[in-house]
């Protein structure tokens, strides 16, 4: 990569996409001129690869040609060696198979490197957030899904098939039964995410809606939870506990420095949280038991930030030799 501090950074998710010049010359990153733009997903792989080009270009003229390349974080699953996106499922659709590397490198003229949304946020945490002075850390996005990598002296491990890191996708007792978005059942996404958390609350309260009729969302749940709220204690305690049962389980099998949670999730209030370190002791054994869990420190930036350091220094250790 030329010797150069500043790159483009764009975070590609289902909902938006963000793009923005991230500065790695300083004690910290510098994370400017983001600009965001909705992601149209239903129309199709093509035209979201489209709406990225011409928002890359856009941030990429008012750099003034001072930049490495573009850092690229993308939902799906990433062939990282190419940069392509090789599944996504059907909240975007057609953009699975996309080039995605090589079609924003061929527009823009620039170096292009490509990694989850995920692995980029952890990336960032790690290198640059919470886990910055930690040797290895599992990081874990709680939000509308639950994602999650495991970094160790910088380096994310990848897997045989490009997936570590599904920590949703993880059996635990509560979720017996009950099917998730991949097709199997019992996983902890379908409980402990955002969607999972209402959904658990619309069940036993019988309401949908706020007292204004809007939507209910999770933070009116989790309010409702440390109000006293029995249905809202129920969703919350019970997403909290099997999070924090899977955590300890992971623990038991990485040993990390320290787990970092960030996400929409990861805001819960009282009664979430001491439901998952409930849960966590549960499951984790003696050695591991007194591993921190820390909340994240780079917040909606860590994504933009992961992708841009992956440009200068590649996360994952199959591209560095």
């Amino acid at each position: 990569m030329p010797d150069k501090t500043k790159v483009v950074a764009l975070d590609i998710g289902g909902t938006k996409i963000a793009c923005g010049i991230v500065d790695l010359g300083g004690d910290v990153p510098l994370v400017g001129s983001v600009e965001k733009v909705p992601t149209d997903a239903l129309r199709g792989g093509a035209a979201v690869l489209s709406r990225v080009i011409d928002l890359a270009k856009a941030v990429l003229s008012t750099a003034g040609g001072d930049v490495a390349g573009i850092g690229v974080s993308s939902a799906g699953v990433i062939d990282p060696r190419s940069g392509d996106v090789t599944f996504a499922n059907d909240l975007m659709p057609g953009w699975g198979g996309t080039h995605l590397a090589a079609e924003l490198s061929g527009a823009c003229g620039v170096p292009v490197r490509v990694m989850g949304d995920v692995h980029a946020h952890a990336f960032g945490e790690a290198r640059w957030g919470a886990g910055r002075d930690l040797g290895s850390c599992l990081v874990v996005a709680v939000g509308t899904g639950i994602g999650g990598a495991f970094v160790e002296r910088g380096t994310i491990m990848l897997g045989a098939h490009d997936v570590a890191g599904h920590v949703g996708h993880v059996s635990c007792l509560e979720a017996k039964g009950i099917p998730c978005s991949c097709g199997r059942s019992g996983h902890l996404e379908p409980i402990a995410s955002g969607p999972g958390i209402v959904a658990a609350y619309v069940a036993a309260s019988g309401t949908s809606c706020r007292p204004d009729g809007m939507p209910i969302g999770g933070a009116e749940v989790s309010r409702l939870a440390d109000a006293g709220d029995p249905s809202a204690v129920s969703a919350e305690e019970r997403a909290g506990r099997a999070l924090g049962g899977v955590l300890g389980s992971l623990c038991n099998t990485l040993d990390p420095a320290g787990i970092i949670l960030s996400g929409s999730v990861a805001q819960s209030g009282r009664v979430w949280h001491e439901a998952l370190a409930e849960g966590f002791a549960s499951q984790a054994m003696d050695p591991v038991a007194a591993t921190p869990i820390l909340e994240g420190a780079l917040g909606g930036d860590a994504p933009l930030v992961g992708a841009a350091e992956n440009l200068r220094v590649p996360a994952y250790a199959e591209l560095r030799g």
